[in-house]
């Protein structure tokens, strides 16, 4: 192990760039995840600028290394052997925002906190994303998952992303089209042919003085609580934050369930033909009684999303049931948890575990919403 403190590298001489690049050595993982396992990182370092990123891009490419990019770990698996290549935290900031008649756009760098833009948004009255608030994670994160709360996902707003392409050391411009967006996907998270692009900035299309969006049963009740007409979208917001709160699924130092990555496995997406195989398994397997179908809640083009937490629960998990140092949140069971000095290789084992039962019980095989570095559930 080197000394981390000392550069092993610095960038050639670059007038762009504010600040020389430094590879460390041997790195710890766990520390910069939210659910706080893995090994170390052979080499990192941190980009704050987009030259910076191109020349980490580039060494990395000159030394024939993976490279990862790396917002806040909120949504992220580390395997216990660490990772080979690069790591490289993206820490590019800076939030611009225009208007052009009744539109509102807002240009955020990668490095911010996704959360940040959610907050200015409402302070400035304007709508598309207010549903989207704490949701963890930098803003380079929310593309590449496509992310989504309460009835609203960034692909309704997306305008466009700006991303480097690795294999050309490029800028590139992706419109909404060209990010082929669907549920938790991408195609940044899909690297097509090895193309691997890191977003370094997203456009959104906001709509000022906008309703706020209360399509989402759970969250209609949740405002209703707070007001009896006319809610604003600080009203949302806050119902949003709470509702998030009482599921851990907030950054919290001080709530030991919030210790994950959020939503371990991604709501299965059925058609009806699927939802009837799996009912008539399930009906077989005990897991559901003649007269019981499965808890679906209607897409807009046909399809069925099964909420993964209702599906584990009737597998036979509760809330709270733990594996020796790891285990279901206590307040959500999509939630796996870090209950303190837990490998990797316990939280997979349990992630296998709860995804064997389900699929024995449902016929339905349940997906990692997390991107799993150096590591597999298979």
């Amino acid at each position: 192990m080197v000394d981390t403190a000392q550069p092993l590298l610095h960038a050639p001489a670059d007038p762009a760039a504010a600040l020389p690049l430094l590879i460390e050595q041997d790195v710890p993982l766990a520390p910069l995840s939210t659910l706080g396992v893995g090994g170390s990182a052979r080499y990192f370092t941190r980009a704050r600028t987009r030259d910076d990123v191109r020349l980490a891009a580039r060494w990395a490419q000159d030394g024939d290394l993976p490279l990862f990019p790396l917002g806040d770990g909120s949504n992220v698996v580390f395997g216990d052997q660490g990772f080979p290549g690069l790591v490289l935290k993206l820490e590019l900031g800076g939030i611009e925002w225009r208007h052009d008649g009744t539109r509102a756009y807002v240009t955020a760098a990668a490095g911010e906190p996704w959360d940040d833009v959610v907050a200015q948004a409402v302070a400035r009255k304007c709508a598309g994303i207010e549903c989207l608030s704490g949701i963890p994670g930098r803003v380079g994160a929310a593309p590449i998952q496509n992310i989504g709360a309460y009835g609203q996902d960034l692909a309704a707003r997306l305008v466009s992303v700006d991303a480097l392409d690795c294999a050309t050391l490029s800028d590139a411009t992706l419109d909404r089209q060209a990010c082929r967006l669907g549920y938790r996907s991408s195609v940044f998270k899909a690297n097509d042919q090895g193309r691997q692009l890191i977003v370094l900035g997203i456009t959104l299309d906001l709509e000022p003085g906008g309703t706020p969006c209360l399509v989402y049963d759970e969250l209609a009740a949740a405002v209703r609580e707070r007001m009896h007409t006319n809610p604003q979208l600080s009203d949302v917001r806050a119902a949003v934050l709470e509702l998030r709160r009482g599921k851990s699924m907030l950054n919290d130092p001080d709530d030991p369930c919030s210790r994950s990555v959020g939503s371990f496995f991604v709501n299965p997406i059925l058609t009806t033909e699927e939802q009837a195989r799996a009912e008539a398994h399930a009906r077989r397997s005990g897991a559901l009684v003649a007269t019981e179908g499965l808890r679906a809640i209607a897409l807009p083009d046909g399809s069925l999303k099964i909420p993964a937490a209702w599906l584990i629960e009737r597998a036979g998990f509760r809330r709270g049931e733990r594996r020796g140092r790891v285990g279901l949140s206590e307040k959500h069971a999509l939630a796996l948890v870090n209950y303190g000095g837990a490998t990797a290789l316990e939280v997979l084992g349990l992630a296998r575990e709860i995804a064997d039962k389900v699929r024995a019980r449902f016929g339905i095989q349940l997906f990692p919403e997390p991107v799993l570095v150096s590591c597999t559930l298979d």
